[in-house]
C-alpha cells in the first residue's frame, strides 16, 4: 500500500466504486475473516470473481490475506485506509466550506450595498 495519503485515498475510492467490492468488504467487516470460498457461499458471486475483487481490496489495503489452515487464505478487513480516505474528504470539505462561506459573505455584502435601480 502506498504511503502517500492521496494515493491511498485514490486506491480506496477506486475499490469502493464497485458495489460488489463494497458487499465483500461489508461481509468481512460484519462477520470477520473469511476465505473466497466462504464468501462465495454467502454472496451471489462466484469464488473466482470474489478472488479477483479480494485482490483489488488487498491492493487498496482494505483487506489483508492471512494464511489459514490447510493452505487456505483467509481475508480480513482493514479500516486504516478508510480513515485516510475520510481524512482526505474532510480536508476537501474544509477547503470548499471556506470558499463557499467567503462567496456567501461577498454576495450578501454586495446585495446590501447595492442601490436599487
Amino acid at each position: 500500500m502506498p504511503q502517500d495519503q492521496e494515493a491511498v485515498a485514490e486506491l480506496v475510492f477506486t475499490a469502493l466504486a464497485d458495489p460488489t467490492r463494497r458487499k465483500i468488504l461489508a461481509e468481512l467487516a460484519a462477520n470477520g475473516p473469511a476465505t473466497a470460498t466462504d464468501l462465495a457461499a454467502r454472496l451471489p458471486i462466484t469464488r473466482q470473481a470474489i478472488a479477483k475483487h479480494l485482490a483489488l481490496l488487498t491492493e487498496a489495503g482494505l483487506a489483508v490475506a492471512e494464511p489459514g489452515e490447510r493452505r487456505r487464505v483467509r481475508y480480513r478487513h482493514r479500516s486504516e485506509p478508510m480513515r485516510v480516505a475520510q481524512g482526505f474528504l474532510a480536508a476537501l470539505s474544509r477547503d470548499w466550506d471556506g470558499q463557499l462561506d467567503a462567496l456567501k459573505q461577498h454576495l450578501e455584502h454586495d446585495s446590501t450595498t447595492r442601490k436599487p435601480r
